[in-house]
C-alpha cells in the first residue's frame, strides 16, 4: 500500500500546532510584497464597522496564498474563502457535498476510476473560463510543483484528464474510499492556468486567482483585504468584503475585540482569554460561538521500548489516565474527553477506551501492573516527552505526572522531558522516545485520516514492530498484520455500512492493543460583536467569511 509521506506531514503538523496552542507566538516568516495586488499596512485597511464590510481580527500570520503549498491553518484559512472545491463540507457536517462539481463522483466497480461532473458557467477572478481542462491543470499543478500537501494526491492519484469539456476523470494508483473528502481539502482548489504554471518549485505565494466569493484587493505585513467577487457563479456574500487584522499577539487581539476594533475574533487567543470572553458573552456584551472540532490530543506509547512492550503496562495508563481532570485542569474545560482515536466528529466513532478502561480507573492499572510483574519496589517508569514550545502540552505532561505520583503509590511514575519542537518531530519516528504528547490535525475529513497514518505499517514484524510506515512515523512502532488487513479492507469498501463495521472492529483492536491513547478533542471558539450574525466554521477549523454580516 502507499502511503502519505509522514516525515512532512509531521513537521507541518508541529506548524499548525503551534498556530493554535504556542497562542502568543507569531510565524516568523513574514509574506513578500507582491507585484500583482497592493500591499497595505493595517492603518491603511478600512475597518469602518458602517460600510457592510466585516474586520477579523487574528494572530494567524499566513505563509503562502498558493493552494499548491499551502498546509498551515493560516494560510488555507484564506484560500478556503477565496476558493471553490469540487466537493465542500455543509457547517457541522462531516459529508461532502459537490461544489465546482454538480454531483458525487461515479466510480467504477474495481474502485479506480473517479468520473465527476463539473458546474457550467464560472469564470476565474482574472476572468478565465473554468472548465475541466483548468481543473486538471490546478490537479496536475498541486501534485508536480511539490508543495508542502503536494503527497495528499501524489500518493493516491495515477492520472487526471479532461475526458470533455465539463467531465474529469481520475484514475487512482489503488482503491480510495475517502477519495471525495480528500477533494475537498481546501488546497485541492482551481487555479486559473493563465495566471499560474506547472513546475517544481513554481509557486505565487502572495497571490490568488481561483473562482471563489472573494477576491484579494490588498495583502500587506499585517493585514489583507477580500472583496467581493462581482462574477461569482454561486450566492454572493452578505457582507460587501472582510478586512483582515493579523494581531501580534493573543492580548492584542483580545484588547482588539473588547474595545470593538474588530467585528470577530478567531485563533488564536488563550484559554482564560477566552473563558473571560466567555464571560463577557453571557452577560450580553458580545457573542461567543462555539463548535466542535476535529482536532486530536494523544498519549503515544512506543511498543519497543521496554517496560511499555509490554501490554498490561499500556492498558494499565489507559486506565490510570484521567481525562476529565485533564480537562479542567489543563484546557479550563475548553475541549472535550476522547475516547477513541476517531473524534466523535464521525459517526463511526465508538467510546471503547471509556467502555473499557474509564478514566482515573485506579485499581485496574494497578492490578494490571502487578499481573506485568511491578510494584512499589520495582516501579513502571516512563520518560514522557512533548515540544518545549508548548504550554498545553507542558501543562498536561506534569498533570499526568502529579496525578500518579498522588494516586499510583509509587508503581508508575512519568519522568517530564521537553525538547525543542524540531528535534522533537526529528527523533520521534526514530524511537527515542518512550511515550510523548502529540496532537492531529486532519488533512480532510473522513475516518481513515485518523487511522491509517497511525496504524497502518508497510514493513515489519511482530519482533521488530514496525519499521516503516504510519505508526513508525508517529513513535508508536505498532505492527499489526491483522489492522494493516483491515485498513486495506475499509480503503477498499464503498458501502458507507460495511466500511462503518470495519471502522468499529479497528477500534476494538486499538482498544485492546492501546499503541495510543486519546485524551481530548479541541473545541473552536469565535467571538463576535453584537450586531454581527451568522458567524459559522466549517468542519475544518475554516471561519466561512461569505455569511457573515452586519
Amino acid at each position: 500500500m502507499s502511503r502519505f509521506s509522514l516525515s512532512v506531514r509531521q513537521w507541518s503538523q508541529i506548524t499548525r500546532f503551534l498556530s493554535l496552542f504556542c497562542l502568543c507566538l507569531l510565524l516568523v516568516v513574514s509574506c513578500s510584497r507582491s507585484q500583482q495586488v497592493t500591499t497595505t499596512s493595517s492603518d491603511s485597511v478600512n475597518t469602518s464597522t458602517g460600510n457592510g464590510r466585516i474586520t477579523i481580527g487574528t494572530t494567524q500570520k499566513p505563509r503562502t496564498l498558493d493552494p499548491a503549498d499551502a498546509y498551515e491553518l493560516a494560510s488555507l484559512g484564506l484560500v478556503y474563502n477565496m476558493s471553490d472545491r469540487l466537493y465542500g463540507y455543509q457547517p457541522g457536517s462531516t459529508d461532502v457535498k459537490p461544489q465546482l462539481a454538480t454531483a458525487l463522483p461515479k466510480v467504477s466497480p474495481d474502485g479506480l476510476t473517479y468520473t465527476i461532473p463539473l458546474r457550467q458557467g464560472v469564470v476565474f477572478h482574472d476572468g478565465t473560463p473554468f472548465n475541466a481542462k483548468a481543473m486538471a491543470f490546478s490537479l496536475e499543478r498541486f501534485i508536480k510543483n511539490g508543495g508542502k500537501p503536494s503527497f495528499l494526491l501524489a500518493d493516491v492519484v495515477d492520472t487526471v484528464k479532461a475526458t470533455s469539456e465539463y467531465e474529469l476523470t481520475i484514475k487512482l494508483k489503488r482503491p480510495f474510499a475517502a477519495f471525495p473528502s480528500l477533494l475537498a481539502f481546501s488546497g485541492v482548489s482551481p487555479v486559473s492556468p493563465k495566471a499560474y504554471e506547472i513546475g517544481a518549485g513554481k509557486f505565487k505565494p502572495n497571490i490568488f486567482i481561483g473562482t471563489g466569493p472573494y477576491k484579494l484587493a490588498r495583502y500587506g505585513t499585517d493585514s489583507l483585504q477580500f472583496d467581493v467577487f462581482d462574477k461569482y457563479w454561486g450566492e454572493k456574500p452578505a457582507n460587501t468584503g472582510i478586512n483582515l487584522q493579523i494581531l501580534s499577539s493573543s492580548a492584542n487581539l483580545y484588547n482588539s475585540f473588547r474595545t470593538g476594533a474588530v467585528d470577530v475574533a478567531y485563533l488564536s487567543l488563550e484559554p482564560d482569554q477566552i473563558r473571560s470572553l466567555e464571560d463577557g458573552a453571557k452577560k450580553g456584551d458580545w457573542q461567543a460561538i462555539t463548535a466542535q472540532g476535529s482536532v486530536v490530543s494523544y498519549l503515544v506509547l512506543n511498543r519497543n521500548q521496554q517496560p511499555l512492550d509490554k501490554a498490561e503496562v499500556r492498558q494499565a495508563i489507559a486506565s490510570m489516565v484521567d481525562r476529565p481532570l485533564i480537562n479542567q485542569r489543563v484546557l479550563l474545560g475548553q475541549a472535550d474527553p476522547l475516547y477513541s482515536m476517531v473524534p466523535t466528529t464521525f459517526d463511526v466513532s465508538q467510546p471503547l477506551f471509556k467502555d473499557k478502561y474509564g478514566d482515573g480507573a485506579l485499581d485496574k492499572a494497578k492490578q494490571l501492573l502487578t499481573a506485568a510483574g511491578f510494584s512499589k519496589q520495582n516501579p513502571v517508569k516512563i520518560p514522557l516527552w512533548y515540544p518545549a514550545s508548548s504550554p498545553t502540552r507542558n501543562l498536561a505532561a506534569q498533570t499526568l505526572k502529579a496525578y500518579a505520583d498522588q494516586k499510583m503509590e509509587g508503581m508508575l511514575q512519568f519522568e517530564v522531558n521537553p525538547v525543542e519542537a524540531a528535534t522533537f518531530f526529528k527523533d520521534i519516528s526514530r524511537g527515542l522516545y518512550p511515550a510523548a504528547l502529540l496532537d492531529w490535525y486532519p488533512d480532510f475529513l473522513d475516518a481513515d485520516n485518523y487511522i491509517q497514518p497511525f496504524l497502518d505499517c508497510d514493513k515489519g514484524s511482530d519482533a521488530k514492530g514496525c519499521e516503516q510506515g504510519g505508526s513508525q512515523s508517529q513513535g508508536s512502532f505498532y505492527y499489526s498484520e491483522t489492522m494493516n488487513k483491515m485498513i486495506e479492507d475499509q480503503r477498499k469498501e464503498q458501502n458507507p455500512e460495511a466500511r462503518k463495521k470495519i471502522f468499529a472492529n479497528i477500534q476494538a483492536q486499538v482498544t485492546t492493543d492501546v499503541p495510543y491513547v486519546p485524551l481530548w478533542q479541541n473545541k473552536d471558539y469565535v467571538f463576535a460583536r453584537k450586531g454581527v450574525s451568522s458567524v459559522q466554521l466549517d468542519p475544518t477549523q475554516n471561519l466561512i467569511y461569505k455569511t457573515i454580516k452586519k
